[in-house]
């Protein structure tokens, strides 16, 4: 692979990504979570859109750059909290990642373009930050929600995977209704699509 600015980028992103203190265990191998979550993000960003731009590839596998360093206990547990963190993390996470960029090469502008997707912006005009948006839901679905629909009770989740399904894409659904699930997930991704 020849020394880009995208390969330069991509390398301090997981980098940082390896420092993560949060560990998953995937096919007996232990793996810090947020290069694992970065590396599932990738494979679904090859599915969802194979011929994506640099900036939308960077801002894909940074989407949860060095998270683990403001964990959602530093804020109100309520719902008001729960956003307040959100915003600050998308925030943060876009300009650590914009520095990260600049310092491999890129333009100012291409920097810029990496930290807009990765604040989401213009998510509903925006295409990429469309496809990025797709991306996030449909790792949440095949990584997380197996775990995150045990600490909920089901009226809660089924709102949850109702505005999830919202937020995403058609081709979006047509991956998320591929994902392999337990019987209770499943069972619920039915009655929130009922619904």
């Amino acid at each position: 692979m020849t020394d880009t600015p995208f390969s330069k980028a991509l390398a301090a992103i997981d980098a940082a990504h390896a420092l993560d203190p949060n560990k998953i265990t995937v096919n007996n191998t232990e793996a810090p979570y947020e290069l694992h979550y970065a590396q599932k993000c990738t494979s679904y960003l090859d599915q969802r859109s194979p011929s994506a731009s640099e900036p939308l590839r960077l801002a894909i596998r940074a989407q949860h750059f060095r998270r683990w360093e403001v964990p959602r206990s530093s804020y109100p547990m309520t719902r008001v909290g729960y956003h307040a963190w959100r915003t600050f993390l998308k925030k943060r996470q876009a300009s650590l990642v914009e520095a990260i960029c600049l310092e491999a090469g890129y333009p100012q502008e291409a920097a810029e373009r990496v930290g807009a997707l990765i604040r989401k912006e213009d998510l509903k005009e925006d295409e990429e930050t469309q496809v990025l948006e797709d991306v996030a839901c449909l790792v949440f679905l095949d990584d997380q929600f197996e775990a995150f629909e045990k600490e909920h009770d089901e009226e809660k989740i089924i709102k949850i995977l109702q505005k999830t399904w919202g937020k995403m894409t058609e081709r979006g659904h047509e991956l998320a209704l591929q994902i392999p699930m337990g019987e209770r997930p499943l069972e619920l991704v039915k009655k929130a699509l009922a619904g």
